[in-house]
């Protein structure tokens, strides 16, 4: 019910391309968000998601986020994860031509889940560096094997919980990160913490990219949270994801945008 109350505020709000001011995300909405054209990469992708939805086995789960709206338990199928955590073709696919678009060599990924989401952040650029964050070593061993499936040799998993990994990770990186998608726990406290710490590494260029900013109040809390943020000066919210930009001369915007 929150989702769908959340959705229609949204849509009473949003907008389109039309009388878009500012050339940035024009550029954005146009190329990336509203293109409906077909890359190469998708098929392969798709193709492994076939795969795991008709998977036969099951493995053990330790969720360190929020939960799941689906209730599951610990024991999970792989089928199941594939069908309701996995991000949806038509979402991953943004990401690519988001990633495709915007060129960041370093992503990091926090939530790699089983890896199809994180493939298609891989499969934009083979130049670019990918590291993922998950919290689950046997979600993790499936991830890696849908890298290998896909000859994704450029992306980096770390294991454990993202409240341990991402600091040392983030030090230990060596530049600074390019896009960052916030995928690994869908609670207030924990990515408005994940945001700072990343905060710390980013650029003026820098793109932030948050998942379901409208699943939960404590999430579009956190939302409201990082717009109203004084090194933040662009937002385009999608209703399923939200872009935050750090561009400097830029008077800060927001822009609630339909995809």
């Amino acid at each position: 019910m929150h989702q769908l109350l959340a959705y229609l505020r949204f849509w009473l709000r949003s907008g389109n391309a039309h009388g878009l001011h500012s050339p940035f995300v024009f550029g954005l909405y146009t190329s990336v968000v509203r293109h409906s054209g077909q890359y190469r990469a998708y098929a392969a992708v798709e193709a492994r998601r076939r795969q795991l939805l008709g998977s036969p086995h099951s493995i053990s789960v330790t969720d360190l986020g929020a939960g799941s709206h689906s209730g599951a338990g610990v024991r999970r199928r792989v089928a199941d994860i594939a069908r309701t955590a996995a991000k949806p073709r038509k979402l991953a696919q943004l990401l690519f031509r988001l990633v495709n678009y915007l060129r960041p060599a370093t992503i990091l990924e926090l939530g790699t889940s089983l890896g199809l989401t994180t493939a298609y952040l891989a499969a934009a650029d083979s130049r670019h560096r990918v590291v993922s964050f998950e919290g689950c070593p046997n979600v993790a061993a499936v991830a890696r094997d849908t890298f290998a499936a896909l000859h994704l040799e450029h992306v980096e998993v770390v294991e454990g919980n993202i409240d341990d990994t991402l600091a040392p990770a983030l030090a230990a990186l060596g530049a600074p990160v390019d896009l960052v998608f916030f995928d690994g726990n869908h609670r207030y406290e924990p990515t408005l913490r994940y945001f700072e710490l990343c905060l710390a590494h980013r650029t003026e260029h820098s793109t932030f990219v948050l998942d379901d900013i409208h699943w939960s109040e404590d999430m579009e809390r956190a939302w409201e949270t990082i717009k109203a943020h004084p090194e933040v000066t662009l937002t385009v919210d999608l209703f399923y994801f939200g872009l935050v930009f750090f561009r400097r001369k830029q008077p800060k915007q927001h822009f609630w945008l339909r995809t």
